[in-house]
C-alpha cells in the first residue's frame, strides 16, 4: 500500500513537472528560430542586408506594417521576436522602432473580437466593448505622441543605446559575457548551415531558407508555448486579477505586468478583462491600468529573443528590445501618469461603444478600418507621394 502511494506521488510529480520542461524546450527552439533568422539574412545579404530594408525606410509605413501582420499574426510575441532577428540581420535600430509600434497596436484586435460573445447582452456588450477597445485607443494615442517625437529627436533610439551600453558595456559592439544563451544556441543552427552546404545550395537559397523556417518556427513555438501557459497558468492568473485589479491604478498595472509575463500573451491577459468589465465585476478605469500593465510584459519575449544573437549587430538586438520595454513603460508614466490626458483613452472608448450599441456595424467598421483598411490606404498613400 505505501509502495503504491509513493509510486502514485512520483507520477503525479514528475507529471506537474513535464510541461514545464516542455516549456523550457520550446523557448531553447524560440532562441534558435531568432538565431536563425539573423544568420539567413546575414548569409543572403552579407554587408548590403540593410538594402534590404530601403522599402521601410518611412516610419509611417513601418507602423502599418507591424499593425498589420500582428493583426493577421495575432501575437506581437511572435512579431517582436521576428523584428529582433531581422534587427540581428541588418535592419536599423530606427527603421524596427516604428515596426514594434505597429506591433502593440495589432495585438489589440484579440479582445476587440472577444467582446463581441457579448454583442447580444445590450449594456453588458458596451461594457465589454469599451473595456477592449480602451486598449486600442492607448496604443493608438501612444503612437501619435511618440511616433513624431521619434523621426524629431531619436529619443527612443538613444534609450536604447544607453541602456544597452549599461548592460553589456560602452565601448563592446558585442554582447560579451552578457550573451550566455548564444553557445548553446548555435550548434544546431550552424548543424543546419552544414546541411545546405553539403547539398550545394547557394548563399541566397541558404539565407532565405533560414528566414522562412526562422519566421516558421517563431509562429510554431510562440502558439505551443501560449497553449502550454494557459493550461499551467490561466487559473492562477484569474486569481491574481481577482485580487489585485480592484485594489488600484498602480495594484492594477503590476498584476497586468505579471500575469502578461506568465502567460506570455498581452491578448490572452486583456482577454480574460473582457468578460469581466462585462458584467459588471470590474469598471473601465479599475482594467484600463490592467491593460496598460499587459504592454509591458509582453516586452519580455524580445528581451529573451535578443540573448540569441550574436556578433556585430547583437547589441542593436538588445537595442530593439529595451525600445520595446522603453516605449511601452515610458507610454504608461506620460498618457496615464498626467491628469489631462489620463482619460483620454477611456472617453474615446466609451464614445465607441456607445455608437456599438446602436449598431453592430461600427464595431465591423470600426475593426476593419483600423486594423485593415485604413492601413493598406496609407501605404499606398505614401508610395504615390513618394515618402
Amino acid at each position: 500500500m505505501s509502495s503504491t502511494t509513493t509510486n502514485t506521488q512520483s507520477h503525479t510529480s514528475s507529471s506537474n513537472w513535464l510541461p514545464w520542461f516542455k516549456v523550457l524546450g520550446l523557448v531553447y527552439l524560440l532562441l534558435i528560430a531568432v538565431s536563425m533568422i539573423s544568420t539567413g539574412f546575414k548569409v543572403a545579404a552579407g554587408d548590403q542586408a540593410k538594402e534590404l530594408f530601403a522599402f521601410a525606410s518611412n516610419p509611417l509605413t513601418g507602423v502599418i506594417v507591424g499593425t498589420i501582420a500582428t493583426a493577421l499574426i495575432q501575437s506581437s510575441s511572435t512579431v517582436t521576436s521576428i523584428i529582433v532577428g531581422l534587427v540581428a540581420g541588418g535592419l536599423p535600430v530606427g527603421i524596427a522602432i516604428p515596426l514594434i509600434m505597429g506591433a502593440n497596436m495589432g495585438t489589440t484586435i484579440t479582445n476587440t473580437i472577444v467582446s463581441l460573445g457579448h454583442v447580444r447582452q445590450g449594456e453588458e456588450f458596451r461594457r465589454a466593448f469599451a473595456a477592449a477597445t480602451v486598449h486600442d485607443f492607448f496604443n493608438l494615442f501612444s503612437i501619435l505622441i511618440f511616433l513624431p517625437l521619434e523621426i524629431m529627436f531619436g529619443f527612443l533610439e538613444k534609450i536604447g543605446v544607453y541602456l544597452s551600453g549599461f548592460m553589456v558595456g560602452g565601448d563592446s559592439m558585442a554582447m560579451g559575457g552578457f550573451n550566455f544563451i548564444n553557445p548553446i544556441v548555435k550548434p544546431p543552427v550552424n548543424a543546419l548551415k552544414d546541411v545546405f552546404q553539403s547539398i550545394g545550395a547557394s548563399d541566397m537559397v541558404m539565407g532565405i531558407a533560414f528566414i522562412v523556417l526562422g519566421i516558421t518556427l517563431i509562429f510554431l513555438v510562440i502558439t505551443a508555448i501560449g497553449k502550454l501557459l494557459k493550461v499551467l497558468m490561466v487559473g492562477r492568473a484569474k486569481a491574481i486579477l481577482h485580487t489585485a485589479v480592484g485594489r488600484g491604478p498602480l495594484s492594477g498595472i503590476l498584476s497586468g505586468t505579471a500575469i502578461t509575463v506568465l502567460v506570455q500573451s498581452s491578448s490572452t491577459t486583456t482577454s480574460l478583462v473582457v468578460p469581466l468589465a462585462g458584467s459588471g465585476v470590474f469598471s473601465l478605469k479599475q482594467i484600463y491600468p490592467f491593460t496598460l500593465g499587459a504592454n509591458i510584459g509582453t516586452c519580455i519575449t524580445a528581451l529573451l529573443a535578443a540573448t540569441a544573437v550574436d556578433g556585430a549587430n547583437a547589441v542593436f538586438a538588445l537595442q530593439i528590445a529595451l525600445v520595446h520595454i522603453s516605449y511601452n513603460v515610458i507610454g504608461v508614466a506620460v498618457i496615464y501618469g498626467l491628469p489631462f490626458t489620463r482619460n483620454i483613452p477611456i472617453y474615446a472608448a466609451e464614445w465607441l461603444a456607445d455608437l456599438a450599441m446602436k449598431s453592430t456595424l461600427y464595431v465591423a467598421a470600426y475593426i476593419g478600418l483600423v486594423f485593415f483598411i485604413a492601413p493598406v490606404a496609407l501605404i499606398g498613400i505614401s508610395q504615390l507621394m513618394g515618402w
